[in-house]
């Protein structure tokens, strides 16, 4: 059996949890609402503030789906009650991030500005202290949402690996090249 599908999903106080005829999940709580479509043939039963997912059969299939959907309502309830928070880092020199509404206006050494319009899920928030590089802050309720839109913010810029300059999260090592002179002897 599936370790993560047969773990139980503890509900916390102030959230709710319908599951509809059609298997669709609707998570409520003090952040939002989220709704999650699963699959027909998986099994979703709540009791005693516990949520299991269970599966009909050994099916690999249904293997991989139990563990799949445990996780996605799992990630639904952290999202309503404490949500999700990324920070990520524009290294290089004139590498800025400013941000009106959801609107987020980039520069990041090209000739032009990259605006990027955010969804209404996410709130974002950019810092640029003096002595640091500048930050942006993405929170959101939906994990899979904030983490798409992290990536492709990081996608305008991936960081390279000689002199690491580019779109970084915060705290990502990143794996860097020696130069051209490091092969010479």
């Amino acid at each position: 059996m599936s370790r993560i599908g047969k773990a139980p999903i503890t509900i916390p106080a102030g959230v709710t949890i319908t599951v509809d005829k059609n298997n669709l999940v609707t998570v409520k709580g003090p952040k939002g609402e989220l709704t999650q479509a699963v699959d027909s043939d998986i099994i979703i039963s709540q009791e005693d503030g516990v949520l299991t997912v269970q599966r009909p059969t050994e099916q690999k299939r249904h293997k991989a789906l139990h563990g799949l959907y445990r996780s996605l309502l799992n990630n639904m309830v952290i999202g309503v009650t404490e949500g999700y928070k990324l920070s990520q880092e524009l290294v290089g020199v004139g590498y800025r991030a400013t941000n009106t509404g959801n609107t987020l206006d980039l520069v990041l050494g090209f000739s032009h500005h990259y605006v990027f319009q955010l969804p209404e899920e996410i709130k974002v928030t950019t810092t640029s202290e003096k002595g640091q590089t500048p930050k942006i802050i993405l929170e959101s309720i939906d994990k899979q949402l904030i983490g798409q839109v992290a990536a492709k913010i990081r996608s305008l810029r991936a960081p390279e690996p000689y002199k690491g300059k580019g779109i970084k999260f915060v705290g990502e090592v990143l794996r860097r090249k020696a130069g051209k002179s490091a092969s010479k002897k």
